[in-house]
């Protein structure tokens, strides 16, 4: 494996989206959406201000589970099948790089852009708020904005990973879309349908477990469980063990839904 040549297809994968402004536009979603919920989330209840960071972090971890999912996804759907369809594939195939390398720069090019977009943005919050946070709150803060960065690139493997396995761009691209719906929106209603119609009852106790299998589940419990208000009005206190929801652990959750849509993603691109 060259590493200059993986660098090389990752250089020119992050330039392209800074050249094309897509890492601009995405930043600027990410600081107008922060400041719009860090002044006014509190405007149904008639105050305005910056009230708290944990309220400040579940308001924005809310808004991330819909956001970066589908950014990424959208990001990262024709990585593979796009230079199939436009007919590079062959012509890059055709130099002296191999297949697994290509696809790990094309990720790290995609998975630089994502981040420096998502560091950007809410970073730029950071530096507003700075006045009014004390050190415990940035660490917080810089704790959400890690987690956020690593549910992108979760979500972008998957992205990957589907663009080696469709056949077309109109595939992936609906693919993307269908896994979206999943993992941020039937995932968490079919595990609460299945926990109300089990109750107490057997079974019960591996309803914890389950919500490591959704990286987005994964994203919210490493951000809102070691924030005890918050954790209470979210109800992951009765739920969720706190055995489980050590960061380390839930950061190595985080790195296997990185790593393993990847390496599916390599073994299928070398057949």
């Amino acid at each position: 494996m060259e590493i200059r040549q993986i660098a090389t297809i990752a250089g020119k994968e992050f330039w392209d989206r800074l050249r094309n402004r897509w890492v601009l536009a995405v930043a600027l979603v990410f600081t107008a959406f922060a400041l719009v919920i860090a002044y006014f989330g509190a405007a149904q209840q008639g105050a305005v201000g910056f009230r708290s960071i944990e309220v400040t972090i579940a308001s924005l971890v809310s808004l991330v589970i819909y956001l970066i999912p589908l950014i990424a996804l959208m990001l990262g759907f024709d990585a593979i099948v796009g230079e199939r369809e436009r007919g590079s594939l062959d012509l890059l195939l055709a130099l002296p790089i191999t297949r697994f390398e290509l696809l790990l720069g094309k990720y790290l090019g995609l998975a630089a852009a994502l981040a420096f977009s998502t560091v950007v943005g809410f970073g730029l919050v950071a530096l507003v708020l700075a006045r009014q946070l004390d050190v415990g709150a940035l660490f917080h803060y810089f704790g959400f904005m890690g987690s956020s960065v690593l549910l992108g690139m979760a979500f972008l493997s998957l992205a990957v990973m589907l663009s080696v396995f469709a056949a077309d761009r109109t595939r992936a691209s609906g693919l993307a879309i269908a896994l979206w719906f999943f993992f941020v929106l039937v995932f968490d209603l079919l595990l609460l349908g299945a926990l109300v119609l089990g109750g107490d009852g057997y079974g019960s106790e591996f309803y914890p477990y389950l919500l490591l299998a959704n990286p987005a589940d994964v994203f919210r419990i490493l951000n809102i469980f070691s924030l005890d208000d918050v954790r209470t009005l979210y109800g992951l206190a009765t739920v969720f063990p706190p055995a489980l929801a050590q960061p380390w652990m839930l950061g190595g959750v985080m790195l296997g839904w990185i790593a393993l849509p990847l390496v599916i993603a390599a073994w299928r691109f070398r057949k």
